[in-house]
């Protein structure tokens, strides 16, 4: 009788072992969801015009390459002064609305920007900055420049975007994370994003 019940219990730790697997990759995978929907539901919005990409560039695969006139950002505009040896770095940039309806670069730092009424810090990819010797301006990417679209769908807005007629309405949460909420082609909505 014994054998019986040993026979039966590293079956059982293997299903509470597996149980326990599966609740923790669902619970991983729930909580990554649920960031990103955090974001778009309640992170402030900022309203980017996108810039012309080299057309080397093409549509690769089923998204289109993104790029801002945020992600040219002036060595002028930096707060607090440049690293003083060249490394990876993160970027926090401070936009604000401009005349024309979209955001720009009003200020930036290499420590974080506190809040200020009528603007958005948007954070930076790790980025690798040359320290004082860097030039003029930085570039920097914040992780919002792929926009995936429906297979065979990306030519045109490859197009537009070449053309200047693309920009984005992007969620912009209290860290600096930016999620892209809409895709406009000459000022029409194209493409919403989803919560979940």
């Amino acid at each position: 009788m014994s054998a019986i019940v040993s026979s039966r219990n590293p079956a059982r730790r293997y299903m509470v072992a597996a149980l326990i697997a599966a609740g923790l990759q669902t619970a991983v995978l729930g909580y990554i969801i649920e960031s990103r929907a955090a974001i778009l539901r309640s992170g402030a919005e900022v309203v980017l015009k996108t810039a012309p990409v080299d057309p080397r560039d093409f549509l690769r695969g089923d998204y289109v390459v993104l790029n801002y006139d945020i992600s040219s950002v002036p060595v002028s505009s930096v707060k607090g002064g440049l690293p003083s040896a060249a490394g990876e770095q993160v970027l926090w940039v401070r936009l604000k609305p401009q005349a024309d309806g979209f955001w720009n670069v009003a200020d930036s730092s290499f420590s974080a920007l506190p809040e200020e009424s009528g603007s958005a810090v948007i954070r930076s990819q790790p980025f690798y900055s040359y320290g004082p010797a860097g030039g003029d301006s930085m570039r920097v990417e914040y992780g919002i420049e792929r926009y995936y679209v429906p297979e065979g769908e990306g030519k045109p807005l490859e197009e537009a975007r070449q053309d200047g007629q693309v920009s984005v309405a992007a969620r912009v949460s209290a860290d600096g994370t930016a999620q892209i909420r809409s895709l406009f082609v000459d000022g029409k909505a194209a493409y919403e994003e989803p919560l979940y």
